[in-house]
């Protein structure tokens, strides 16, 4: 009856967020709320940036990919130099030089895979100074690259997307500031720990034994890993450790701070291109995909641990608590898992490791269909319109017409660079996870054997080439190969699909709208919900079911349930 509530809680939640929070989003990137121009102003000057200006495409990729440079750079110089730097208490010595660039790489990348502990690796100066403030930069460079393609279906015969500096300014000091500051008040009026004391030493005199806990400015950096879609913990255990996610508030908090702004986005999109249907259209498709996925990790968590079933244990009255907060429980665990995996954010409150077969293939598969279920900030929407560009092309294909969206003709320009868009990640997912396989340095990573360490490998991989970050656990992934071969992933997941993505955005602006006409095929309609949904689910089935074959699903028939 609880877990009802929530579900019912969050579907008003994010109802309204839908509304409001994305009218608001429109009137921020269309300039006509400007209750921040005294801030928004004096950060254009540093940046030498004429507020009026626009761009192509190509200047548009350029900055985005100039920009992260930049933050990569720093931060990176950050993690090398914390032994020299303030702000650290605990002492510790520089990050070793193929983690901090993995990780450098993984924070600009709106990623936030962790390859180590933070609590006992990070100062508190590369937590704040590095981590939690590409939280919200990376997050808001997602946001603009979605703003920027919106702007490409609206706009007729345009050589200009807008200006990436404009748009990267409003995400950050419009959007994500003040919804985590409010939300970080709240955390931190829960228990969130948000303090720079450095780490409490408490004496069990009763058994003679001292206790070193790790504290630090958590509460902050705890919501906009959240809101932002990043997902990287300040602790190793993430979003199950009480002093980052203290209470159950919080935790459904967590959940509502990853899906608003994605779900905001559709009706940014909708209202973008002068209707509101095509949004509502793109929300149903991410509507049932989530449903679905939810679905199926609760059922299948529900169930019990097979291992104890191998060892005639019944827990099945229970669920599979291996590896679940006692908190939270199974099915506010899975609600927390997939929310995260079906969005690129990455935080979990439960150990995806301990998951039942089904349960952690419906985690894996959440980031194989491309993160578009709602996706992350800005990403899940970009995402989901590659799907919609080669979807509408299908369909055109079906009817013997040139096919179009939104008043666009979609040609082989536009099919290709959606197509690019999309294939970039299974194809690097899956290279990379067989060089792993077949190499001893890759088989090395997993503890476990069998198709259960195929998973971890497989998953690692898909984590980091969807920049979602969460860790499937079960692999020592803080070695030079796991961290440089996953930097590859990260770096091709993130610009080997907005680069695309952009290219796309200047070919649709370019264009002249046509009139739309009895054979016209409707993307407002269920069809085109259903066609949009079948192909999102076939792209993903042809490319990672021989994969999965070796591992969620050999496993699960190994138990003998199926």
């Amino acid at each position: 009856m609880a877990f009802a509530w929530t579900i019912v809680v969050m579907v008003v939640v994010l109802g309204l967020c839908w509304r409001y929070l994305g009218s608001y989003m429109v009137a921020v990137y269309e300039g006509r709320s400007r209750w921040l121009k005294w801030l928004e102003r004096p950060i254009y000057r540093a940046l030498k940036v004429e507020p009026e200006s626009e761009q192509t495409w190509q200047r548009y990729a350029a900055s985005v990919i100039g920009f992260t440079a930049v933050a990569l750079l720093i931060t990176y110089g950050i993690f090398r130099l914390q032994k020299h730097l303030p702000f650290n208490p605990q002492g510790f010595g520089a990050v070793r030089a193929d983690t901090a660039w993995n990780t450098s790489v993984s924070f600009v990348t709106n990623t936030n895979w962790q390859s180590y502990s933070g609590e006992t690796t990070m100062s508190y100066l590369s937590q704040m100074g590095s981590l939690a403030v590409q939280n919200f930069l990376s997050a808001s460079v997602g946001m603009a690259v979605a703003v920027a393609l919106v702007r490409g279906f609206a706009r007729k015969g345009s050589s200009t997307i807008g200006n990436f500096w404009v748009d990267f300014v409003r995400g950050t000091i419009y959007v994500l500031l003040p919804i985590a500051f409010v939300a970080a008040i709240v955390f931190m009026g829960q228990g969130a720990v948000q303090t720079l004391a450095g780490s409490a030493s408490i004496h069990d005199t009763l058994n003679g034994v001292t206790q070193v806990l790790g504290r630090g400015p958590m509460a902050s950096q705890e919501v906009i890993k959240q809101l932002g879609t990043n997902g990287g913990g300040f602790f190793n255990a993430n979003g199950a450790n009480p002093l980052e996610n203290p209470t159950g508030l919080t935790n459904l908090m967590s959940v509502l701070l990853i899906l608003c702004i994605p779900v905001a986005f559709t009706y940014v999109f909708g209202k973008m291109v002068f209707s509101t249907r095509q949004g509502l259209a793109i929300l149903a498709v991410m509507t049932v995909l989530f449903a679905g996925w939810v679905t199926m990790a609760t059922v299948a968590e529900h169930q019990g641990n097979p291992v104890m079933a191998s060892v005639s244990v019944d827990d099945s009255h229970t669920g599979n608590l291996e590896g679940k907060e006692t908190r939270f429980g199974v099915p506010s665990s899975a609600l927390y898992d997939v929310t995260s995996t079906q969005t690129s954010t990455g935080s979990v409150d439960s150990a995806a490791d301990s998951y039942t077969p089904i349960g952690g293939f419906a985690l894996m598969t959440g980031m194989m269909l491309g993160e578009v279920s709602p996706g992350g900030v800005g990403t899940g929407l970009y995402g989901i319109l590659l799907f919609a560009v080669i979807t509408v092309f299908i369909g055109g294909l079906m009817v013997g017409r040139t096919p179009e969206y939104l008043g666009k003709k979609i040609q082989a320009r536009e099919v290709k660079l959606a197509a690019l868009g999309v294939l970039v990640m299974p194809i690097t997912v899956l290279v990379l996870t067989a060089i792993a396989a077949a190499i001893s340095a890759g088989r090395a990573g997993p503890l476990n054997s069998g198709p259960h360490g195929f998973s971890e490998i497989l998953y690692a991989y898909t984590s980091q080439t969807n920049n979602n970050g969460s860790g499937f656990g079960g692999i020592s992934a803080n070695t030079p190969f796991y961290n440089i071969t996953g930097t590859i992933g990260l770096l091709l997941g993130r610009f080997g699909m907005i680069i695309p993505v952009l290219a796309l955005a200047g070919a649709l602006a370019a264009k002249k709208p046509v009139a739309s006409g009895l054979g016209t095929f409707r993307t407002d309609k269920p069809m085109f919900v259903g066609l949009l949904i079948a192909v999102i689910l076939i792209l993903g089935a042809l490319t990672f079911f021989p994969a999965l074959a070796l591992g969620p699903l050999v496993e699960q028939v190994s138990h003998g349930l199926f």
